[in-house]
């Protein structure tokens, strides 16, 4: 099962959690929300482990599938490390991982009418 990473945008700390937290309630869900207070490689890697109710997915390659934006991402990275930093303890960098399937089906349901 392959898996996408990207960043997102910026918000509160509080909002992201309120977020988070209604996400959570699906254990099906086919995507996930990580928050980290910089824009780094180690920082979204800890961020899997703050998951609470983590989905039945392939922890290895999530985490494979960050190193893997890190590495063939560099201009998005370096945008978002240039015009988030510093970033105050009241705001988190967020970013969304998920199953590639489950986003492909979700963009195709945007074309159904």
């Amino acid at each position: 099962m392959d898996y996408y990473f990207d960043i997102i945008g910026t918000t509160s700390v509080l909002t992201f959690f309120n977020y988070q937290q209604l996400l959570e309630q699906n254990k099906n869900r086919s995507k996930a929300y990580l928050g980290s207070h910089e824009c780094s490689l180690d920082g979204f890697i800890e961020s899997v482990e703050t998951i609470p109710k983590k989905p039945d997915w392939n922890w290895d390659d999530v985490v494979g599938s960050i190193v893997n934006f890190w590495l063939k991402n560099e201009d998005k990275i370096r945008y978002w490390q240039n015009h988030c930093h510093p970033i105050d303890s009241d705001t988190v960098i967020v970013a969304r991982v998920g199953k590639i399937e489950a986003l492909r089906q979700e963009f195709e349901s945007l074309f159904d009418v």
